[in-house]
């Protein structure tokens, strides 16, 4: 007896999700989101604001987006996902709809649930994209973890430590000024 084919979801699937359902979409197979914690939206918050001020004081051409805000990483139409910060340099990728192709950082604030698809799913997904750098800020185990995909490393911090961004020579996030 053959086995049942899985479905493969597109775009148009997300976009057909009751208004408010917030959901990502990896290989064509649809993951729901819950909502975000406070502490989760604490520290996207004050990344954001650092992020945008130290371009804005840069007069930097990357733009810093939060989110939701649509990432459509591959030229095909099975993934959509929205990162919790997005920093993309390159004009040519946004469009009214979002981010065409890979940022060139993304930021995931751990949630409970979104665990395995922050540290394997997105982690592979984003390397193989084209992302330049990612970060994964997982404050129930007090740690940020940063993956330089230009250079190969991988570095961990303590929400204690400053950490420097790999694609700006002098932008340092100081954790430590979080307020959790």
């Amino acid at each position: 007896m053959p086995l049942p084919k899985e479905q493969v979801y597109t775009i148009d699937d997300i976009y057909n999700l009751p208004e408010g359902t917030r959901a990502e979409l990896i290989d064509g197979q649809i993951y729901y989101m819950a909502p975000p914690s406070r502490i989760h939206q604490e520290i996207v918050g004050t990344l954001y604001r650092k992020i945008a001020n130290y371009i804005e004081s840069k007069e930097g051409s990357c733009k810093v987006y939060i989110a939701p805000f649509a990432v459509f990483l591959n030229e095909n139409d099975t993934n959509y996902v929205e990162p919790d910060i997005s920093v993309i340099c390159d004009k040519n990728k946004l469009t009214d709809k979002g981010c065409t192709g890979a940022p060139d950082w993304i930021i995931e604030i751990v949630s409970p649930g979104s665990r395995r698809m922050d540290y394997f799913i997105k982690l592979f997904k984003y390397r193989s994209a084209g992302v330049r750098e990612y970060w994964i800020v997982d404050s129930s185990k007090n740690r940020v973890t940063v993956w330089n995909f230009e250079t190969d490393n991988t570095d961990d911090f303590t929400l204690s430590d400053q950490v420097k961004a790999g694609i700006y020579s002098d932008l340092v996030i100081d954790f430590s000024q979080i307020q959790l």
